[in-house]
């Protein structure tokens, strides 16, 4: 499957945003889909990840409470809402899917099978 992730901005301390990563080429409820970042100088980090159908998520500890993954499979879409931005949410989000058959803790970027291309969040103090 090739993803393309958008909704990346400069956004303030406080603010929201919402992004969006969309599917191609295989059938998108086949995979658990995931949500990490990377910021300069650093890993790439998990932030959220739900299961085939929605039914179950996970988020790290960082983000839960602040950050929202949902999907929609009709539109082949899976969408991060980020609420209450900090500055050190600033970094480069990538979306991941995973061929896994079942749900489970999947927060390392090897257990994830294909990845699109990064969205920059810029979050001003």
């Amino acid at each position: 499957v090739q993803l393309q992730a958008s909704g990346g901005g400069l956004v303030q301390a406080g603010g929201s945003l919402r992004l969006s990563c969309t599917g191609y080429g295989r059938t998108f409820s086949d995979y658990i889909m995931g949500w990490f970042r990377q910021a300069p100088g650093k890993e790439r980090e998990f932030v959220a990840a739900v299961s085939w159908q929605g039914g179950s998520t996970d988020y790290a500890d960082s983000v839960k409470g602040r950050f929202t993954i949902s999907r929609e499979n009709f539109k082949n879409a899976v969408y991060l809402q980020m609420n209450s931005l900090k500055p050190e949410d600033t970094a480069d989000y990538f979306c991941a899917a995973d061929r896994a058959v079942t749900w489970g803790t999947r927060t390392l970027p090897n257990e994830y099978d294909y990845w699109g291309q990064g969205t920059l969040v810029t979050v001003s103090s």
